[in-house]
This record gives C-alpha cells, structure tokens and sequence, in this order.
C-alpha cells in the first residue's frame, strides 16, 4: 500500500503548486509563505543541535508552548524549528517567536519524496517530534533513513483512525515501527499505539494540561472589559454548525431572567462567521463580531469571535463555558485549557474522543453533559445564582497535574539531546 501512496505523491508533485495556487486564492494559505510547503526555503539553517517540532494546527501548536519554553533553555539545543500546516497555526507561531532568534516558524512541506528530501536536506534535524495524529509517510521514511531520532509527542489516535490503520495492517506496522519513542497523551491511544506496531510506547498524560497562562497576555482590553461589565456572561466555544443556533436558543430563554445577559460564541472555524452572523440575526438578536467589538453596547446579545488563538481571553470573563462538537456527532473539542482555567464545562453527549479527559474532569465535579437549550439554559441559570463561582482549589491540583505531565515528558525529550 505504501508504495501505491508513494507513486501517487510523486505524481501530485507536478500539480502541487497549482493547488496550493487555487487555496491561496480562497485565503486558505499564507499570501507569499505558501511557498515553503514546496520546499522554497529562505531560512537558513545554521551549525548547531536543532529540535524540529512538528503540528498540525493551533490546538496542537499551543499544546507544545510549555514544552519549547523548557527545551529552548538547554545549553545543548541551538535551534528549535516549528513546523505547522494550517494558516491560523502559522499566523500564531510567527508572531509569538518573530523575535526569538532560537525558534523559527516554517510550514511543513506537502508530503511528496522531492519536497521532504529537500526539506529534510536544508534543515537536517537532530532530533524530530511529531505532536498529536500528524502521520506522514514520505516524511517519516525520510527522516529514518537519514538515522535521525523519532518522537511521537502527546499522541491521540481516535476510534476511527485507529479503524482506518488497522485496515492497513502491514503498511502502519511498517510507519509506526519507524518512532524511537511514541509518548501517548491516554490510554486508549497507547493500546492502540501498541496494536499498529510502535515499539516504544509510554504514557505520562495529556500534554494540554499544561500551562502558559502566566507567561501569556490574556486580558481582553481594557475598553471592552469596561463595555461588558456587571453583565452576566456565558461562553460557547469551538462550535460546529448547528450548535450556535442551540446556543442563541439558549441565550432567548436566559434573557427572560437576565436582561443583562451576554452570550460570547466562538465557532470552531472562524470562516463560518458571516453564515452564523446571519443565522442569529434571524432570530432578531443583536450580534457584534469581537474585530468590531468597539461597537458592542448593552443592547448586544451575542458577541461573535472571528479572530483565532484568543479563547483564554474570553474563558477569564466567562466562568460557564459550553464545548461544542459535542451536539452533533463529531466527537467533541478538548475541554482542558478552560478546564485549567477555572471554567465550569457543560457539553453534549457526544465526547468521544476526549472521555478519559471528560472523566478526570467530572471527578473534580467541573463538567457536566447537557442535551438541550432547555438543559444548557437550566443548568447557566444555576451557576448564575451562586454569585461568584471560584475553583482556585481545582485551578491549582490541575496546574500541578500538568507540571507533572510536563515534567515527565520533557526529561524523556532530554534523552534523545
């Protein structure tokens, strides 16, 4: 099977900048950067031991944030390349560590042997880590034919990819066999792990629950924190289609007991924000888009985020949050990073791809499934009344959880420096 996907990536090689051509054109990649996922370097890889961390998008680039900070200190490592592929992760990326000298932001090249042997030449990692479910064949007999070390770092496979692997026996026990050290972020992906063929296989826990949050900015501006104060607030975050017009059903029944209640909405993909703008005004609800948010008075109902990388911001103002994908059947969002910051996390039915997290999380008595408007409705009005809702206590044994988590993990890292 292997090389029938080789032969086909040699063959989408002539037509690769023609596609990424035609995303630029839709705003799906970076105007002039697009380049680099055709190996078209500028940077220059200078003498020295180099990291290279590899991720998909931004769940997964701010997942590794604590991880770099504690890497980048070592005496031994020079150099620390971010690769990414998504233009939001991109965006994030660059503009946190524009003016680090020690880590770079590249986007990873398309997976096709003439573009990975070039990327893998120009930059010549010392030491390579694939973070979450990135899985690239080309790339990773490349990588092990140069010798270089493999890391799979907080690993998840879901039920579905996993059925999909294991569909391919032979050829995912030759991909997987090829990681020195595979780092699971729970149980049933090292199972799973173990079962497509990875030899190596630990689990020290899920690296998002790890934290930044003191070294980052999250405060909303001043001006905005003052246009929404005293307001009651709730929060609905990483949602899918559907599921907002669920949470402006919501926000109407609310209002009959709040008048001063604000509902903030974060979409999972901030290019659906004009059809859900459109959607809730239907509703005759007043929305403002947060990049107009110098519009927002006490008439508006539901504040629209169309802005990525920001959601701590708005989980320090809103204390009840709902997680999306959790309504329809996708399987959930991560609810760790507001977990860690003291959220209440009310979700769907539908979490399976994150039900040990939802488990640890329910033991600490913090989230809770809801099915309805009705439901979500019943169970803000609860958390409403209590005033002031403070979880430093559970704030505090998860933070030290996730040091934890990071502790382990970075010492295994340092094996391989």
């Amino acid at each position: 099977m292997y090389f029938w996907y080789k032969l086909l990536t040699y063959l989408f090689y002539i037509f690769s900048p023609i596609y990424l051509i035609s995303r630029k054109l839709r705003n799906k990649e970076h105007s002039t950067r697009y380049i680099e996922k055709l190996s078209k370097i500028s940077a220059i890889r200078e003498k020295g031991f180099l990291i290279w961390f590899h991720v998909a998008s931004v769940g997964e680039a701010m997942s590794i944030l604590p991880l770099i900070e504690n890497l980048r200190t070592q005496e031994k490592v020079n150099k620390i390349l971010i690769t990414s592929i998504t233009l939001s992760s991109g965006q994030i990326l660059e503009k946190k560590y524009k003016n680090n000298k020690k880590i770079i932001h590249q986007f990873l090249p398309l997976d096709t042997p003439l573009f990975v042997e070039k990327f893998l030449n120009h930059w010549s990692p010392n030491l390579s880590i694939f973070v979450d479910s990135e899985i690239w064949p080309n790339l990773i007999f490349g990588i092990k034919k140069r010798n270089i070390p493999l890391l799979l770092v907080n690993g998840r496979i879901t039920k579905k990819s996993f059925s999909r692997w294991n569909f391919l026996k032979k050829t995912s026990n030759k991909i997987f066999e090829k990681f020195d050290l595979c780092l699971a972020a729970n149980m049933e992906t090292e199972n799973f792990l173990k079962i497509l063929g990875a030899k190596n296989v630990k689990n020290h826990g899920n690296l998002k629950f790890t934290n930044l949050q003191n070294k980052l900015n999250n405060n909303l501006n001043e001006n905005l924190i003052n246009d929404i104060n005293g307001r009651k607030i709730w929060c609905a975050a990483s949602t899918h289609p559907t599921e907002e017009i669920v949470c402006a059903k919501t926000h109407q029944k609310l209002k009959k007991i709040y008048n001063n209640i604000l509902t903030i909405i974060i979409p999972r993909h901030i290019n659906r924000v004009n059809k859900i703008r459109n959607e809730l005004s239907s509703l005759n609800l007043k929305i403002i888009c947060y990049s107009d948010c110098n519009k927002i008075d006490h008439d508006t109902d539901v504040l629209l985020v169309d802005v990525y990388g920001e959601n701590s911001k708005f989980f320090n103002i809103s204390k009840n949050v709902f997680l999306g994908g959790s309504l329809v059947k996708h399987g959930g969002q991560n609810p760790i990073e507001p977990s860690r910051l003291g959220c209440k996390i009310f979700h769907g039915p539908n979490v399976d791809n994150f039900i040990e997290i939802y488990g640890y999380l329910k033991s600490l008595g913090i989230s809770s499934q809801i099915n309805s408007a009705e439901e979500l409705n019943q169970s803000l009005v609860e958390e409403f009344k209590l005033e002031k809702f403070n979880n430093d206590q559970i704030v505090e044994k998860i933070e030290n959880y996730g040091k934890n988590i990071l502790n382990k993990v970075t010492e295994e890292l340092k094996k391989y420096i």
